[in-house]
Formats: structure tokens, sequence, C-alpha cells
């Protein structure tokens, strides 16, 4: 293999090219967490050109308990925005200050979990309308790129499995305010961003872990741990301190899970970054389980579950929060993960 590296450049922040792969997908993600106002949530745009769809998430963990939630594929015809839906994300400055807007309507789930049945859920509870404007402002350096030959050419390999061939994440800060039917909330809090491009398919991994973490403005962590079907194991992610990030050499994962369905509930995170050793304690607050369902050429029925769990952390005498994501394939009704 030539010697490469990673390439990341402000440009990198607007958007790119559409590809001739059917698959290409271009997304970015914003989460946050507001301790004082007891809410938080996360968007999302991923916009899938060539088969003429985004898939745009709102999630909105609100104090009570409740989730106002959204997802639509709004018809796309080309990958000069991220704007459908309702959703619209800007780069004010790029790696320092970008703007997430949503209007639209969401769903109300006093229980969230309902969620394991779509149909079910956006039948069979209330509707309301949702406004959310956001400043984000990156707290930490930014973490990832695009892996390119060491003169700049593109790779020939694609080395993110089929998942994201171009990816950066950034620890950041969110200021504005949200409102879910007549309630209107102030957000002031912290969150982590991503953005990804290149080819996609969700049943890529077999499973994986993303966890975001925040301790205010000072300190976070970004772990992910991702897991083909053979068995292969790709650790990564980032500690943040002393204003700067240290990459996670091993990063182990604990999982306690709960109920029928078999959900993440409570996790341990051993993680080795830079000489150090860090272990950090997680509980679920509030859980919503997505789905994401494909058929091959073949005719076969792929089911993967994304479990998005919004979860307090705790690590090293401080309470901080963030979004717990887990990735599983289902086989016979079962994550693949859980039994790993």
């Amino acid at each position: 293999m030539r010697p490469m590296r990673i390439r990341l450049d402000p440009a990198d922040e607007y958007m790119h090219s559409l590809e001739e792969a059917s698959n290409f997908n271009e997304s970015m993600y914003f989460n946050v967490y507001d301790p004082a106002a007891g809410m938080g949530g996360f968007f999302r745009l991923g916009n899938r050109a060539n088969e003429g769809y985004a898939e745009m998430t709102t999630c909105l963990y609100l104090p009570d308990g409740r989730v106002a939630f959204m997802f639509d594929r709004p018809g796309i015809e080309h990958n000069d925005a991220f704007d459908a839906g309702g959703m619209r994300f800007e780069v004010v400055e790029p790696f320092t200050s970008l703007r997430v807007t949503y209007s639209g309507r969401a769903v109300i789930l006093e229980d969230p979990l309902v969620m394991a049945n779509p149909r079910r859920a956006f039948t069979e509870s209330p509707w309301t309308e949702v406004e959310a404007s956001l400043d984000y402002y990156g707290v930490s350096p930014m973490m990832g790129g695009e892996p390119v030959n060491d003169d700049g050419s593109p790779l020939t390999e694609d080395l993110s499995g089929g998942f994201a061939r171009g990816h950066y994440e950034q620890h950041v800060g969110a200021r504005g305010s949200i409102r879910v039917g007549e309630e209107e909330w102030e957000i002031d809090g912290y969150g982590l961003r991503d953005h990804s491009w290149g080819p996609r398919y969700w049943q890529a991994p077999w499973y994986y872990r993303w966890l975001t973490m925040n301790f205010g403005d000072d300190a976070g962590f970004m772990v992910s741990r991702i897991v083909s079907q053979d068995g292969k194991v790709r650790m990564g992610g980032v500690v943040f301190e002393d204003g700067a990030y240290t990459h996670v050499d091993h990063c182990d994962v604990d999982t306690e899970w709960t109920g029928t369905d078999t959900y993440h509930q409570r996790i341990t995170a051993t993680v080795r970054a830079g000489g150090k050793e860090h272990v950090i304690t997680g509980e679920v607050m509030s859980m919503v389980p997505l789905r994401n369902r494909r058929t091959t050429p073949e005719g076969e029925q792929l089911v993967t579950r994304i479990s998005e769990g919004m979860t307090r952390w705790e690590w090293n005498g401080r309470t901080g929060y963030g979004l717990s994501e887990y990735l599983d394939q289902i086989v016979d009704g079962r994550p693949v993960g859980a039994d790993a």
C-alpha cells in the first residue's frame, strides 16, 4: 500500500462533489445536552442524492421523559446543500461556527421505546410543531478527515468498510432555543458534531458502539468500537483534555442490557490514550430505538437497529452527558453485539 495521510481542509466543511456510487451519502450530525434545562437531542441530515432523497432526523429528549421525534425522507435532486425536510445546516466559519435550524412537525412519544414499531409510533402518538435554532461553536480541535495518498491523490481502496470514507468530529457547545408545541427552552449546553461523505450502507458494520461525552467546555471523549462480521475490531476515538485531543489507543466497552428487546442500559468504557487509562461509566436516561431496512439484490431483507441513548456519564469525579449510539444488525430478533 502506498504511504497515506489524513486530509482535512476548511473546504471539507462544505458539500463534496456527488459521486457515481448509487449509495453515496453526505451527512452532518449535531447533538447537545443542557443539564440546566434538562433536555437535549440530536439533528441529522444525510443526503442520498443518487437515490433521490435525504434522511432527516430530529430527536429531542424532553425534561419529563417524553421524546419529540421526526424522521422523513424528503426528495432531493442534488448534493448542493444540507437543506431538506425543514432542516438546514449552515457553515458560518469553518471549524469554528455552524448553525442548525429545524421547523416542522414531530411526534410526541410518551414511551420512546414505541419507536421500535415506527408505524405504530407515527399513527398512535400525538403530533405537534417544533422550532429549533441552535448556534454551534467549537470547543476542541478537529478529529479526522479523508484518507488520501501522500501526494494528495484519492485512495483506490475504501478503508471505511463501506460506511464513511471521509469523516471528522468535534466537541462543541450550542446556544439557542427549542420549542415543542407550546413549551420553549433556552439551550446552553455541550455536544458533539460530525460530517461524513462517501458510499454508505447502514448494514456495512456487524455492530458498533459510538459514545459521545461532554464534561463542560474543557473535557470530553468520543469512543468508537466497530466490529465486522468476520470479527475484526476497529477501535478509535479521542480524549479531550487541556484544549487538545489525544487519540485513543485501545477501548473496551462493557454493557448491561435491559428489557425483552435487549437495549443497552449501563456502560463501562475503559479507554487508553497517551499512556493514561480512563474509566467512564454511563447510565442511559432515555432510549429511542431506530431502524433501517434494506433488501439485497438477492431479495434478502436486512434489518439494522440504531439504539440512541441519552446518557449520563461519570468520570474522574465529574458528571457529563452525551449520546450512546449502539448499531446492531438484527438476526433472529436479537442484536448481534449483545452476545459478543
